[in-house]
């Protein structure tokens, strides 16, 4: 490990112990301290915004993106362990399931929803306005969090935006169950709002399995994004891992 690395980790693990209480000091640490050697030995991508389709927006993004961490001032935001699958390594979306076919993964769960009558189409936000509120109220709390304050407003009208797939994930009574917004940012996709009912038929994995085999058939962009691995709580890593998703490090440009 490099001089550079070491001071990094060391600051890193400072900044940790002062923000934290003292009875779950050492685990904590020690977790994070588990990351951030991981981090160490994370490969990078380079990860390009494509500002034609609406270069104000994009370039919101790419500042978000590249803005200083919260906690971390020596990195920008979404450099770190910034969770992506390399679309490239397949061919075919059967390829894919192939990667994700071991228990409990993408591949077993999302024919299991597919056997059930759940399917995926492109939808128009603002015919199915009720149908997103309700999924959005439909949970107090997300991850051990309560959900965001603006998930529990009601949407009256939907904007779409030009550089954005919109997706829903329906039963075989065609009642929407899910969603996903998948932004098209350059030479990577990612998603800008993803949620569902909760259950058992593997719907969120049908969902994630679909917009991937999407993302392969039509080489629209070379990987995907699903936030990042560092700061997720564990379910939602080990959620991110049975569908496919890495830790990487990120570089970005802008054109």
């Amino acid at each position: 490990m490099s001089a550079k690395s070491l001071a990094f980790l060391n600051r890193t693990l400072n900044e940790f112990s002062n923000s934290m209480d003292a009875p779950s000091l050492t685990a904590r640490i020690r977790r994070h301290w588990n990351d951030l050697g991981e981090l160490i030995r994370l490969p990078l991508a380079h990860l390009h915004f494509d500002t034609g389709a609406d270069r104000a927006a994009l370039m919101r993004i790419y500042r978000y993106f590249t803005k200083p961490h919260a906690r971390y001032r020596v990195v920008p935001n979404k450099a770190i362990g910034v969770a992506l699958i390399d679309l490239r390594r397949f061919s075919t979306r059967a390829e894919y399931l192939d990667s994700v076919k071991g228990k409990g993964n993408a591949g077993p769960q999302s024919r299991r929803a597919t056997a059930r009558g759940y399917y995926l189409r492109p939808i128009d936000r603002n015919e199915f306005i009720d149908e997103i509120h309700d999924i959005n109220l439909s949970c107090e709390f997300r991850q051990g969090r309560p959900m965001d304050a603006a998930y529990r407003e009601k949407v009256l009208h939907f904007q779409d935006k030009p550089y954005v797939l919109y997706y829903g994930l329906f039963n075989k009574e065609g009642d929407l169950v899910a969603y996903c917004n998948v932004g098209l940012y350059g030479n990577f996709a990612g998603t800008e709002q993803v949620l569902g009912y909760r259950n058992s038929d593997g719907i969120m994995y049908l969902l994630f399995a679909e917009v991937i085999g999407r993302l392969i058939e039509t080489r629209q962009c070379a990987f995907f994004m699903y936030d990042t691995f560092f700061g997720a709580r564990d379910g939602l890593r080990t959620f991110k891992r049975r569908i496919g998703f890495r830790p990487y490090r990120a570089r970005y440009t802008i054109d």
